[in-house]
């Protein structure tokens, strides 16, 4: 029999506004006792007794057993999921940011406590990713976590490449749909993408990694040579968050563009779509697609977990228990496009192997195999030079392999 929740509310914008929308139509044994806001001015639609301005009437309220919190400051989301747990009570969180940072902390603050976290509408919206690798592939191998996370981007992208608008134009509109922040660098800059992605892999791998440590480069650098580029080539260009696994001890992670050829599932995933695609060992690739932004689509992952509360669920980590700890390791190579500016850049990073190369007044390219780590290291001179990099997909050279080889055998 499931328990009534008693909840307390943090946030009524989009996804706020679309969970009560969503909780409302349904004859469930729970309650909103308080929504805590920001502007008590803002006009709304339900009476004003309900809602509040001071977060501690919400902490404090020993009759409410349920906190979720739905709003976008970091830190302040912090300070009431943790104070929640530490006190009894359980939460739903939205907060791809707040939890990749605090996640291996609010693990162990659950487990000292006996309260749950959930979180599945932290990553890609209205896809259940989360509550898969936690459950379904608790027991299963698998080889790489990977897809398109962030709604925002995936929109800009889907739109100066099939309508050939510009990237400030398809960047405004997203803005204006609710799908772009005022400041969009968290979602065009691949910063989403790696909070989401960071979280994936503690479900995926038992791996808590600080997101500090992940490479990400977005698309803020985008022009028409790339994009035509991919179209040559019969590819699209899209944002690619992946958490691969290098061999038996070792997981790669990072974001970056990537062309992805018309086999791909991700091909076809456009506007605010997700995809992510899970290669296992037993079950093979497996793909789940849907929304992933906007109010509802959100507010039902948000009522997933709320729903799922009652009946005393929690994640459980188990491959973070495991004795042979997965390890990461941004030491994997693999082959990039890099459309440049100046010549130094290219001098600077230390390419393994260069497998193409084009040079015309205003469009410089090159196509060569590089370590991650490297990138990482080089991603400020990537970035300050306005070249765009893009994972090309493809298999590292064995020239390549070889001449990484070689120099490791003669450190060696």
């Amino acid at each position: 029999m499931s328990k009534k929740l008693n909840i307390g509310l943090f946030g009524f914008g989009v996804v706020g506004q679309g969970l009560y929308d969503i909780t409302v139509s349904r004859n469930l044994n729970l309650e909103f006792k308080k929504i805590a806001i920001k502007d008590p001015s803002k006009k709304r639609t339900l009476p004003a007794e309900l809602f509040t301005t001071d977060q501690w009437e919400i902490l404090n309220d020993p009759e409410i057993n349920t906190i979720i919190e739905l709003i976008n400051d970091a830190d302040a989301a912090y300070e009431i999921v943790s104070f929640a747990l530490k006190n009894g009570k359980n939460v739903v969180s939205a907060n791809k940011k707040m939890i990749a940072l605090h996640l291996e902390e609010l693990v162990q603050i659950q487990r000292d406590n006996g309260t749950s976290l959930l979180y599945e509408g932290a990553v890609c919206g209205s896809i259940p990713i989360i509550r898969n690798l936690e459950e379904y592939y608790n027991n299963e191998l698998l080889y790489a976590v990977s897809g398109i996370f962030n709604g925002s981007s995936n929109y800009i992208l889907s739109k100066v490449f099939n309508e050939n608008q510009s990237y400030n134009d398809a960047l405004k509109k997203a803005q204006e749909l609710g799908f772009a922040e005022t400041d969009p660098t968290l979602d065009v800059g691949g910063y989403d993408a790696k909070y989401k992605v960071a979280i994936a892999t503690a479900h995926a791998y038992g791996l808590f990694v600080n997101p500090d440590d992940i490479l990400n480069i977005g698309i803020q650098n985008l022009q028409n040579s790339d994009l035509q580029y991919a179209k040559e080539k019969g590819q699209k260009l899209k944002l690619v968050p992946v958490a691969k696994k290098q061999n038996d001890s070792e997981v790669s992670i990072y974001v970056l563009p990537k062309l992805v050829k018309k086999e791909d599932f991700l091909f076809n995933v456009e506007n605010e779509y997700n995809g992510v695609s899970v290669q296992a060992a037993f079950a093979d690739q497996q793909f789940f697609f849907g929304k992933g932004a906007g109010g509802h689509p959100t507010g039902a992952a948000v009522f997933s977990d709320i729903s799922a509360l009652r009946y005393d669920y929690r994640y459980e980590y188990k491959k973070s228990l495991i004795e042979e700890k997965i390890k990461f390791n941004n030491e994997e190579i693999i082959q990039v496009y890099l459309r440049f500016n100046a010549e130094s850049l290219v001098k600077k990073l230390p390419f393994i192997d260069i497998e193409e190369r084009f040079s015309c007044k205003q469009y410089h390219y090159v196509v060569g195999s590089i370590k991650l780590d490297d990138i990482f290291k080089a991603k400020r001179l990537i970035l300050d030079d306005g070249a765009f990099i893009a994972d090309t997909g493809n298999y590292v050279s064995e020239k390549a392999v070889e001449v990484i080889e070689e120099v490791c055998s003669n450190i060696d």
